[in-house]
């Protein structure tokens, strides 16, 4: 099993603009100008929480958002989507019971992406920077203060997104 966060952030580090919103991100480009279908390929499971999950929901059809892999949504509501199983609790023990034989994507959410982080548990990171300053937002790191190294393996240029390719050492 490995586990990746794959994402795009702002220059200043924002995963998303203070109200949650993704317009900063669809305004600059399109998953056609990366990698992201060679990178889904190869995901067996998603992870996302109920915010992400909303955005999700915008394009229209969630069902083929992610239409090979399971995908869960950790969340306290009931959860009424083909495709998408609601789950809630610790993050770090749900990848834990997953198995080690899945490749697994934490697809968004620093509260999702926290805790994984402070169990050693997050193998790749995958981290596109698009040309924009919010000044506010939501952050892409908010685990808890302590030392770890990632090796840089790959850098890529797609369009006008930079990515930044991470290992666990």
């Amino acid at each position: 099993m490995s586990v990746y966060f794959y994402g795009c952030v702002t220059l200043d580090g924002y995963l998303a603009a203070k109200d949650h919103g993704l317009d900063w991100l669809y305004q600059t480009g399109s998953a056609e100008d990366t990698g992201y279908a060679d990178f889904y390929a190869r995901m067996d499971v998603t992870l996302m929480g109920r915010r992400t999950f909303r955005e999700v929901e915008k394009t229209g059809n969630p069902a083929g958002a992610y239409p090979t892999t399971e995908n869960y949504v950790f969340t306290h509501r009931p959860l009424d989507q083909a495709g998408f199983t609601a789950v809630s609790g610790d993050p770090a023990e749900f990848v834990e019971s997953l198995g080690r034989e899945k490749n697994i994507w934490v697809v968004g959410g620093n509260t999702l992406l926290a805790p994984l982080l402070d169990r050693d548990l997050v193998d790749h990171l995958i981290i596109q920077t698009a040309p924009v300053l919010l000044g506010e937002g939501i952050p892409l790191f908010t685990q808890k203060a302590a030392l770890r190294r990632f090796r840089l393996e790959e850098a890529r240029k797609y369009g006008p997104f930079a990515e930044l390719v991470y290992a666990r050492p």
